[in-house]
């Protein structure tokens, strides 16, 4: 594991070249995402050479996204789908890159990403689920027109009130990550690219 970062021109703005110029918190994190995805995510460098913001980015989308919502709440797979088709509209290339490789290892379907970034209401998603990115998208685009029946037509579908809050929430969030990644300029990672673009062959059976 490597302490020393490739940060050439990830962003606009100069990111750490190594961890262990940053505060141990913060060096922790990126640690724990490089052994669990085999590399540091750019967005994790960007945010680090601020570390106040760094915890509280990450603090308000653990709570989000880790958050078990209960029966009527978000799948993990939902939550990428809220954050890929939104960033698709904000034409935020990380984001959409980034989660897009994240939901499609979630749903175990490579085609989904690419489809709901450009237009969910044509994917290969339940009524439901477009039910969902009909209201994130109201939220992104026209939040001041949200009125009840967007709430009634969520709860047609089995969303409670607490999953809008998760809907709305988790939009608002990645409508700030995706001006902040179009003003610097950041790069995805070329491992998003290819990640969950093959189905996995079944293992034998014998």
């Amino acid at each position: 594991m490597s302490e020393n970062l490739d940060s050439n021109a990830l962003c606009r703005y100069p990111t750490p070249h190594k961890l262990e110029d940053l505060p141990e918190d913060v060096r922790q994190r990126i640690l724990d995402v490089q052994d669990k995805a085999g590399f540091v995510p750019n967005v994790f460098l960007a945010l680090a050479r601020r570390p106040a913001e760094f915890r509280a980015f990450l603090a308000y989308h653990d709570a989000l996204l880790l958050r078990d919502g209960g029966p009527q709440g978000l799948s993990k797979g939902e939550k990428e789908m809220i954050i890929v088709a939104t960033s698709g509209v904000n034409r935020c290339l990380y984001c959409v890159v980034a989660h897009g490789a994240i939901l499609r290892v979630y749903e175990k379907a490579p085609l989904l990403a690419d489809q709901i970034a450009v237009n969910h209401r044509k994917a290969d998603i339940t009524p439901r689920q477009k039910a969902m990115l009909d209201f994130a998208l109201k939220v992104c685009l026209r939040a001041d027109e949200v009125d009840e029946a967007d709430y009634a037509t969520l709860a047609a579908h089995g969303f409670d009130a607490e999953a809008a809050w998760d809907i709305a929430s988790i939009t608002a969030l990645f409508g700030l990550s995706n001006r902040l990644a179009n003003a610097i300029s950041l790069r995805p990672n070329p491992e998003f690219y290819l990640m969950g673009r093959q189905a996995r062959a079944p293992k034998p059976t014998t």
